[in-house]
């Protein structure tokens, strides 16, 4: 089943991207603010139950939703209930899975159709098999999306993803598969962070305002291309590679202060 491991390491992300830092100078008040998660506000750890999130950036959350009018959503591949357990005591507008799951500003819950139950246990199982082979293989079980990090063995980034794009193939019942910075996933069909951030558009207090989405790998590259078309601001955070947002940052460092600096009315 596609388990044995080349050494030979990933080609190298095409280099380039946008060449403008985004403005420092932003009246959140007028803006719908959409925010990755891991590798945006956190830094990656090995494994996602490894990260913590900080008082500080609690506090950096807080205040962006005062001073944007509660016009602020997390836009992430964990699930709402890691998101939750993670930013506690914070319950923000969130989406969760890469836009399969969302709550709504309101506290609304709502979740796109979900897959077959039979692939998901047929996905889980196989997965599984390709984990056994390195203990440095995490398989991280979402209930609706399986996703294989493999931060520790970057080198077997090419084998990993082969296997598990022919599992995906071989399972089908509208899952997919998707490739982060050294996780790849098998996610729902049908939608994406951008599917995402246009439901929140259509609601209140989002609707009406300008979308801004801050991202950092190849599953936000949806919405940055929504979010530009919309007539937004799109920031890709240390982008390895090609991207389509507007302007970049170089860190989570970075991401937390240009945020820290944003200011609304209420601000003095």
């Amino acid at each position: 089943m596609l388990l044995s491991w080349s050494s030979e390491p990933s080609s190298a992300a095409a280099s380039g991207g946008p060449p403008l830092a985004p403005p420092t100078t932003l009246p959140l008040e007028r803006h719908a603010v959409f925010l990755d998660l891991d590798g945006t506000l956190l830094d990656y750890a090995p494994h996602p139950r490894a990260v913590a999130a900080d008082a500080p950036l609690l506090a950096l959350l807080e205040t962006l939703t005062r001073r944007s009018g509660g016009a602020l959503a997390l836009v992430s591949g964990r699930s709402i209930e890691a998101l939750d357990a993670l930013l506690t005591p914070l319950r923000l507008p969130v989406s969760g899975l890469h836009g399969f799951e969302r709550r709504s500003a309101s506290g609304a819950r709502t979740r796109h159709a979900a897959p077959a139950a039979r692939a998901l246990a047929l996905a889980r199982g196989l997965l599984a098999e390709v984990a056994a082979r390195d203990p440095r293989i995490r398989l991280e079980d979402k209930r609706f999306a399986l996703a294989l990090h493999f931060r520790q063995i970057p080198e077997l980034e090419p084998a990993i993803v082969e296997a598990a794009r022919a599992i995906a193939a071989q399972v089908g019942g509208g899952l997919e598969m998707l490739l982060g910075p050294r996780v790849v996933e098998l996610t729902p069909q049908g939608v994406s962070k951008a599917s995402a951030i246009a439901e929140f558009m259509r609601e209140p207090p989002f609707a009406g305002r300008r979308p801004l989405f801050v991202g950092d790998d190849a599953t936000d590259e949806l919405a940055f291309e929504w979010v530009n078309a919309a007539g937004g601001l799109s920031v890709a955070v240390n982008p390895a590679g090609v991207t389509s947002a507007s302007t970049r940052l170089r860190s989570v460092r970075e991401v937390r202060t240009w945020l820290q600096g944003l200011r609304g009315e209420d601000s003095g």
